[in-house]
């Protein structure tokens, strides 16, 4: 039976498309090159997850340079947020509008705050956040409250709370999606990183994939990777040819949502949707460096730590007050994981881990169309031309000083490379010019008028906080759009 819809990817856009689209009765095929991730004994292994690597694909990208590098992007059901830090961030209604950094301006979004905010308030919703109003001074307006209190924190993360607050900033807590005693029922570790085979967090399938299932309407085909969409004389999709078999879905509906590099890849093998030659262009990742804060003689006892954040220095601070970004706690650090990263004797791995505080520092990478994800032959070419540098520099200097002062004597800190995912987006960006963007405000293909890309590809900036939440947002606009104007034709 031909479906109405068909969806590549199970990721976070992916899965609360179909989620939103499931009630109108329309068949829904998901099609996921990956399969559900199973229980096993690695899951809460940090050996195992950071030491060999066990849930990476086993494939190989090439930078700029023409180095590979095996990637951190993940093919299963619900996509990377199986192993995401299960943050749900809004971006700053700032972030919608042109703004100046240290090295450029942001072109601003087509859209305004106002514009997504009610599926950002429908997307805490589905997915259950946690969270506080009012602590945090770059907190957009919210039309109603988080749906749950906030994850608690634990005795040391509170302590750093107090210290924060004393040296006169504004530490809030993080919005998560996670169900504190069902993650630790599974295992006393932190979620950041881990993979999600308990429910314990409200990852794409946890929430969207599930919700979506629950209609009988609604197929999800696993093992499905699509080799290049097919469009008509009309410039309409008409055909899915999937890898391998050679079969070719089709769909009056065809929406794109395998993420920032997968979305662009098919494009660009597809020669579709590119008239405005920017698939692939404008990639961004977010500048992001782990901080530690170190005390030889306070131990400190946390197993999830990752409840807090502060964003005095989101909209300035920097020089000539330029904005910085935003700092939140990582997962705890162990000392598999500093053994891996790092390369220290277990010993000293284990003595460090036990006495430190970990955070993240994040600033925002800035869209550059020479920033690119590119097809040589089969090869899959991030050529990452990193922006904000400096910016993130400054952020990560004054988050060491801070933390000095607030009682930790030794703080160092280690940036995040290309094979670490700080957030992909941007490879075909929304805009309402069809001459300098891949998609309109509604996520529909200038180019091709059934074709939809629902993933972080379209994000016109990549802001300085995590993107899932935008994500989730854009899809239930998206599903709206679709809903009012292709299904009621």
């Amino acid at each position: 039976m031909t479906p109405d819809v068909i969806i590549i990817g199970s990721g976070m856009g992916g899965a609360t498309l179909a989620a939103a689209l499931a009630p109108t009765g329309r068949r829904i095929l998901i099609l996921e090159r990956g399969a559900p991730l199973q229980p096993s004994a690695a899951d809460r292994d940090a050996n195992a997850i950071f030491g060999r690597g066990q849930f990476r694909p086993n494939e190989t990208w090439y930078d700029g340079e023409g180095r590979g590098f095996n990637p951190g992007n993940y093919y299963n059901v619900g996509g990377n947020s199986k192993f995401f830090g299960a943050v749900f961030l809004r971006y700053r209604s700032e972030d919608f509008s042109p703004i100046q950094h240290l090295e450029g301006r942001t072109p601003g979004w087509p859209i305004s705050y106002d514009d997504l905010e009610p599926h950002y308030q429908r997307a805490e919703t589905m997915y259950q956040i946690r969270g506080q109003l009012g602590q945090d001074p770059s907190e957009p307006a919210h039309s109603g409250h988080y749906p749950y209190p906030p994850v608690p924190d634990e005795p040391a993360i509170a302590d750093l709370r107090a210290r924060l607050q004393r040296l006169g900033l504004h530490p809030a807590s993080l919005p998560l999606g996670v169900d504190l005693e069902k993650w630790l029922a599974g295992g006393q570790t932190t979620w950041d990183a881990y993979p999600n085979t308990t429910q314990g967090k409200m990852d794409a399938e946890t929430i969207g994939i599930a919700q979506a299932l629950q209609h009988a309407n609604v197929t999800l085909r696993t093992g499905q990777a699509v080799r290049r969409l097919l469009a008509d004389a009309s410039g309409r999709i008409s055909g899915v040819e999937l890898e391998g078999s050679g079969e070719v879905l089709q769909a009056p509906i065809v929406v794109l949502a395998a993420g920032a590099v997968q979305s662009a890849v098919l494009l660009l093998r597809s020669g579709l949707a590119n008239s405005s030659d920017q698939v692939g262009r404008n990639f961004m990742n977010h500048n992001t460096s782990a901080v530690l804060a170190f005390h030889p003689l306070r131990r400190n006892r946390s197993v999830y730590q990752k409840t807090l954040m502060v964003n005095d220095f989101y909209l300035g601070g920097g020089p000539k007050n330029a904005p910085l970004g935003n700092i939140q706690m990582l997962g705890k650090i162990t000392g598999p994981i500093l053994t891996a990263n790092a390369r220290l004797p277990r010993v000293l791995a284990n003595f460090i881990s036990h006495r430190t505080l970990d955070l993240y520092a994040m600033s925002e990478d800035l869209p550059d169309p020479e920033s690119r994800i590119m097809l040589q032959g089969e090869r899959i070419v991030m050529d990452w031309r990193q922006k904000n540098w400096a910016a993130h520099l400054v952020l990560v200097a004054k988050l060491k000083a801070l933390l000095r002062r607030a009682g930790y004597p030794v703080v160092l800190s280690k940036p995040f490379d290309s094979r670490t995912p700080s957030h992909q987006c941007g490879t075909a960006r929304m805009g309402r010019d069809g001459t300098g963007s891949v998609v309109d405000i509604f996520c529909r293909s200038h180019d091709h008028p059934n074709l939809f890309i629902t993933d972080a590809s379209v994000l016109p900036t990549s802001a300085a906080v995590n993107p899932a939440l935008t994500i989730a947002a854009l899809a239930l606009r998206a599903a709206d759009h679709i809903i009012a104007t292709d299904f009621a034709a």
